[in-house]
């Protein structure tokens, strides 16, 4: 797998929730990948609002970061003005703002690939028409 690898919401609950209908896909991805992953605070945001009825949920996703496992770098503040272009430019998906910030983040690290759960990642475009490159269970 390439050394770079944007983390999505999905993929972090899976591996976390022990029920998740993924997880021994995510376990199996996590195994594999040379950390860290990178992302962002939104998603950090949703995979712990998701896992606050799973034991120690939020507390192992923290951990991860502080371990350097999970690396968020991206700043909001310097990307604002495109990420707004982004959720208006596919506002009929809808777009959220985790996944604007991930659609960025490849952008910006070019050979990166999304490890992701989410189908709408096919239709989302880096650099306004280049695919994005994922890592998914799914065969598209």
């Amino acid at each position: 797998m390439t050394n770079l690898i944007i983390l999505d919401t999905g993929p972090l609950v899976a591996y976390l929730n022990h029920s998740d209908k993924y997880h021994g896909w995510a376990k199996s991805r996590f195994q594999e990948i040379v950390s860290p992953l990178l992302t962002c605070q939104a998603v950090i945001s949703e995979a712990c609002f998701l896992t606050r009825n799973i034991s120690q949920g939020r507390e192992n996703i923290l951990e991860m970061i502080e371990r350097n496992l999970i690396q968020t770098e991206f700043n909001l503040n310097v990307e604002a003005k495109i990420l707004k272009q982004l959720i208006h430019k596919y506002k009929d998906v809808p777009m959220s703002l985790a996944d604007a910030c991930l659609v960025r983040m490849a952008e910006i690290y070019d050979t990166a690939k999304i490890l992701t759960l989410d189908k709408d990642f096919l239709i989302y475009r880096k650099n306004k028409n280049a695919p994005l490159t994922c890592i998914t269970p799914f065969d598209f």
